[in-house]
């Protein structure tokens, strides 16, 4: 059993099976479902009106859903609570695509078509994040069912309860049973789902040290992989940048939901000129951030996760400091009050005087911490941000539209802001360049990850004999 402990209060509220039983149980499930004409014979319309269902009942259950995330991961309720009615969208935009996508014909001679045509792959294995089982996982599952395709979903062993309810919600939108399955464990329950013999394909968010190590194995076996990784994303503020609202972008893109997202803005680049202001008033901005019990609406940032979370965020910070950076702002835990002394909290943290080659400017903390360095030049600046081996996303602020359109072009990461950051949309394709992942996720083109491409060539006029005299 896996204890699932509270992140506000430190406390074990429920327990759940680590079930390796269910590896088999789950794939003869899942096959029998894709293989029974209950779903195999759904039209795209017919698919895309079951997950127009499925994001009603989200929407529907949204507080329900986010507590149960906010259990998981620590983000306040009101977050979750916002989140869970935006994933509802998800599955609203790829019911529409599944409604409206047609196959293609291409006149290839004057008697002969070809009909291209997208089929889905087959079991599906979904292996998603503690810090958005539902939400970050519905960017897999919406698509892959609009594809046609039969998902089995394997959410982190102390963080399932949300993606349990959500096979339930599916049942209750009319899913024919064994299009998504959940199955609770561990990395080791987790490999055998992704490497079994007769999964088709592996969709992953996570660590890219685990990204690696599984995708060696799922792509040696020839079957496709497509995966969210790590990231260090660059946040720049140019010398003639709008510093109010980058402050406020600054503030909530590093340290939303505890710092714990891929795409938090962790590394600050500021212009010499202009860093002394910005961090006076970036200091004021985090001063006001209330770190606080999750259920409570005020609230603006919850604990981090786990123990084990909060400890790699302390020792990232320590050994900064040991190589002679210094805090700004936070570098601890709070003092809490009873009944909140015994949660996973540390305060959002600013760390200056660093250099590249430190630790916590090189390496993914997933927290809430941020590091400063300062730059001349534009060259300089584009230097520094893409000195990272991640590329998942970068984000900038300049009046300069020229500046805007060239700097935008020179970052190496898969999704680059201008004068906005963590804007991400459904129909926007999300995924990383380098270290930070394979394929993308959202718009149309994840639809595309979890097909397959046949096709069908027709000759319609009488066979002519090549070897005739």
């Amino acid at each position: 059993m896996v204890p699932l402990v509270d992140p506000a209060t430190g406390q074990t509220w429920a327990q759940a099976h680590n079930a390796p039983e269910a590896v088999d149980a789950a794939i003869a499930s899942s096959i029998a479902a894709f293989n029974d004409d209950d779903w195999a014979k759904l039209t795209g319309a017919e698919r895309g009106a079951l997950l127009r269902k499925l994001g009603d009942l989200i929407a529907d259950n949204a507080e329900e859903l986010g507590r149960l995330e906010s259990l998981a991961n620590g983000k306040p309720n009101r977050a979750t609570f916002a989140e869970m009615r935006a994933t509802a969208r998800w599955y609203h935009y790829y019911a529409s695509l599944a409604e409206t996508r047609n196959g293609l014909t291409r006149q290839v001679g004057c008697n002969v078509d070809a009909r291209i045509e997208r089929e889905p792959l087959g079991v599906v294995v979904a292996i998603t994040p503690f810090n958005g089982a539902l939400s970050l996982g519905s960017w897999k599952l919406a698509p892959a069912l609009a594809a046609g395709n039969v998902v089995i979903i394997k959410p982190p062993a102390d963080a399932p309860a949300s993606s349990v309810r959500l096979a339930e919600l599916a049942i209750e939108a009319g899913f024919p049973r064994g299009v998504v399955n959940v199955v609770i464990g561990d990395g080791a329950i987790g490999e055998a789902l992704a490497t079994h013999s007769d999964t088709a394909m592996v969709t992953f968010t996570g660590s890219t040290a685990v990204a690696r190590q599984l995708g060696a194995k799922v792509t040696g076996a020839m079957k496709r992989f497509v995966c969210e990784a790590g990231g260090k994303s660059a946040h720049i503020v140019f010398d003639d940048a709008d510093i109010d609202s980058a402050v406020i972008a600054a503030t909530q893109g590093a340290f939303s939901a505890t710092g714990q997202t891929c795409v938090a803005g962790s590394r600050l680049l500021l212009h010499a000129s202009i860093a002394d202001t910005f961090l006076a008033q970036y200091r004021a901005s985090i001063e006001r951030l209330r770190v606080g019990d999750p259920k409570t609406a005020a609230t603006h940032i919850g604990p981090v996760a786990s123990v084990r979370q909060l400890n790699r965020i302390a020792d990232f910070v320590s050994a900064a400091l040991e190589e002679g950076a210094r805090v700004l702002v936070g570098g601890k835990s709070p003092s809490m009050n009873a009944p909140l002394t015994g949660g996973h909290w540390y305060l959002p943290t600013v760390i200056v005087d660093v250099t590249p080659d430190m630790q916590i400017v090189r390496e993914e903390v997933f927290g809430p911490v941020v590091t400063v360095q300062i730059f001349d030049t534009e060259e300089e600046a584009v230097a520094l941000a893409n000195s990272s081996e991640f590329g998942l996303a970068a984000g900038f602020w300049t009046t300069d539209m020229r500046r805007a359109r060239r700097v935008s072009r020179k970052l190496k990461a898969g999704t680059v802001w201008v004068n906005t950051y963590r804007a991400i949309d459904v129909q926007v394709p999300f995924g990383g360049y380098r270290q930070s992942g394979l394929g993308r996720e959202n718009g149309p083109e994840a639809l595309d990850e979890f097909t397959q491409i046949k096709s069908v060539v027709t000759d319609f006029a009488p066979a002519a004999d090549p070897f005739a005299y």
